[in-house]
Order: structure tokens, then C-alpha cells, then sequence
């Protein structure tokens, strides 16, 4: 089974849009328990407080599956301090967890994990998650 960390970006789109690639890795891959999302406290924290900004209560956030995803994940407990400085400080804690869990990190804010940062850690988008794990090249983000 394959391990990953969802940015709370993909968690956003997943819940937002039912139909793009990453509803369909949360519904179809993590739900269907093809993959294992891993989480820590603050990546769970991170979830839950995000979802229920006010902005998104237009689409019914929080999501139903939300904490069944967040219980169903492998809990990890928090990561060290990630040795690289990452162009978006706030987003160091996920690496971190992806680097200590051998998961991959899918976000949709590829820019905020430049290369050079990554030490080793796969970084992809949700739509070149699908097309690496399913071969689907035809996945749009």
C-alpha cells in the first residue's frame, strides 16, 4: 500500500470539486483503500480548522469523510524541524511527515517544494499522482 501526505489544499479541492483528481484520490484511492493518507497531530488540526473557515461553508464543509480519513490514516507523531527552509515556511511540517513516513506529498502548490528542498521526497501534483499510480496519463488537474 502506498503511503501519502495530502496538503490541505488537496483536501479543499476534493471537497469543493467532486470530479477532479483529487476527489478522486481521496474517494477512489484513500476512501477505497487502495492508498493511506498519514497524518500527525498538526496535519489533522490543520484539516479540521481549515475546512471550517467560513469560506468554504458554501460548499458543506466540513466533508463527511474528513474524519473518517483522519482516523483511518496512519498517525504519525510530529516530525522533526525540516533541515531545508521551504519558499512557504507553513508548509515545512508536511515534508517533514512525508520525508519520516517514506510517503509521498501531494499538493497542489508544487512551487512551495522546489527540488532542491525535497531530499528525496516525492512531490507531485494530484493529477500526476493519478496518471504515476493509475498510468492514466489523460488526468487533468
Amino acid at each position: 500500500m502506498r503511503l501519502i501526505v495530502l496538503d490541505t489544499n488537496v483536501i479543499l479541492s476534493a471537497g469543493i470539486s467532486p470530479l477532479g483528481p483529487p476527489a478522486r484520490i481521496v474517494a477512489d484511492l484513500v476512501l477505497g483503500g487502495m492508498v493511506q493518507t498519514v497524518t500527525s497531530p498538526r496535519v489533522a488540526a490543520e484539516y479540521r480548522e481549515v475546512v471550517r473557515r467560513a469560506r468554504f461553508q458554501r460548499y458543506g464543509f466540513p466533508p463527511l469523510w474528513l474524519e473518517f480519513l483522519i482516523e483511518e490514516s496512519l498517525r504519525l507523531p510530529e516530525p522533526g524541524l525540516w533541515p531545508c527552509i521551504c519558499p512557504d515556511p507553513k508548509d515545512s511540517h508536511l515534508i517533514a511527515l512525508a520525508y519520516a513516513a517514506g510517503a509521498w506529498l501531494v499538493t497542489r502548490n508544487l512551487k512551495h517544494f522546489p527540488q532542491e528542498i525535497r531530499k528525496g521526497v516525492t512531490v507531485v501534483s494530484p493529477a500526476d499522482y493519478l496518471a504515476r499510480l493509475l498510468g492514466d496519463e489523460g488526468v487533468k488537474d
